[in-house]
């Protein structure tokens, strides 16, 4: 039996963080050495996006670490006492924290990644008037640009489409203008809503 088989019979084909059932995705519980079943769990579209920080943390959604944190299974475990840390200026959260306890082995892999130690706030590339910008939005230049070690010149109002997000640089979108790839920062830019 597959791995991912056997998750999914372990969590009755739900997030074992949140209980949402739907699609499901192996995540291995950083860091680690190969895919151990103890390791590894399954959890939601939801919870993946605001685990890796690709989406503002909704502390409505993770009510439920006062459940998943009892979990026998290490990653649930690990990971609820991450986002308990991170979420941990909630009244509930940090009573949830000191209830809650890992021994030194689970402890010490809980703080390897320093993810405890961050907060609730997420780093997202966001547009001139704050919109959330994603990989092959649209977008609008809001400030005619001087493109550094070409003659291109791009004006405002151009219209740059299907953007590609810096990964390590919120503040810098890569796009296409006049057949040049270039880098674009994001205060300088409007998101297009897309037509329907």
């Amino acid at each position: 039996m597959k791995l991912e088989e056997r998750l999914m019979a372990r969590s009755e084909n739900k997030c074992e963080l949140c209980q949402a059932a739907g699609k499901l995705n192996v995540y291995e519980v950083p860091p680690q050495e190969g895919g151990y079943e103890e390791n590894t769990i399954l959890i939601c579209d939801k919870c993946l996006a605001q685990i890796d920080k690709k989406e503002e943390l909704d502390h409505k959604h993770w009510n439920v670490l006062t459940t998943s944190m009892w979990s026998e299974i290490p990653g649930v475990q690990v990971v609820s006492w991450r986002m308990l840390n991170r979420l941990k200026n909630e009244t509930w959260a940090a009573e949830s924290l000191d209830m809650m306890y890992l021994d030194d082995e689970r402890l010490a892999w809980a703080k390897a990644t320093g993810d405890h130690e961050n907060d609730a706030s997420v780093d997202l590339h966001k547009d001139v008037n704050g919109a959330l910008l994603h990989n092959g939005d649209t977008v609008v230049l809001t400030k005619s640009l001087d493109v550094k070690g070409t003659t291109l010149n791009a004006k405002m109002g151009t219209v740059v489409r299907n953007i590609h997000l810096v990964k390590d640089n919120t503040e810098q979108i890569e796009g296409r203008i006049e057949g040049q790839m270039i880098v674009i920062l994001t205060k300088y830019v409007r998101r297009q809503a897309p037509k329907e």
